[in-house]
């Protein structure tokens, strides 16, 4: 919705910020997620009722208005562009992984008659590509700086929440959730190159 009082404030500061981060300033970006991280986390722990998920959600989100940042709109709040994108992005979520979820009142016999596999144990097949997937993340990984891959390790292979892994580095939970969604970001980048089509 249009603003027709002016800006509040808190707006103004924000495309300050927002503009400076345009500009190639990556701690202008740091304090909007400062500014912002708690309210977007709750949103996604509303959605998913999973506290883990709901960070891993977050970082996505914020990855996704760094990228597209340029084409935020100064006639909106940036609070309003950036729940827009985490609803948005939460809803995607729930969509792709309705058909994975099932209700524990549910009958799982009515779940194998519609073709739905309860069996969570891969076949050999499937354990195949883990470990060809696993081989290939390896890969990519050592492409990156030492430091994004370490982030991406205690996150993800160490299974650390981000409060642990501010502690264990001495490091601020903003720097930390900042720097993960910039690794995340360059990883992507990598399997993006390594598997374009020539």
């Amino acid at each position: 919705m249009v603003e027709p009082q002016g800006p509040s404030a808190q707006a103004i500061v924000d495309r300050m910020l927002v503009a400076q981060v345009i500009d190639g300033n990556q701690k202008a970006f740091q304090e909007l997620m400062d500014r912002y991280y708690d309210a977007i986390f709750f949103t996604m722990l509303k959605m998913v009722n999973d506290k883990h998920l709901a960070e891993d959600l977050t970082l996505e989100v914020f990855g996704k208005a760094y990228t597209g940042i340029a084409q935020y709109n100064t006639q909106y709040a940036f609070s309003t562009w950036l729940f827009r994108i985490a609803t948005n992005h939460g809803i995607d979520f729930l969509r792709r992984n309705r058909q994975r979820t099932m209700s524990i009142d549910e009958d799982p016999k009515q779940h194998e008659a519609s073709g739905v596999l309860l069996d969570e144990k891969p076949g050999p097949e499937e354990e195949l590509i883990q470990i060809q997937s696993a081989r290939e993340l390896n890969e990519m990984m050592k492409r990156l700086k030492p430091f994004w891959k370490k982030l991406l390790e205690m996150r993800y292979f160490d299974e650390l929440s981000y409060e642990e892994i501010a502690e264990q580095l001495n490091m601020s939970m903003g720097t930390v959730k900042n720097q993960l969604f910039r690794a995340k970001e360059q990883l992507s980048k990598i399997y993006f190159e390594k598997n374009k089509k020539p």
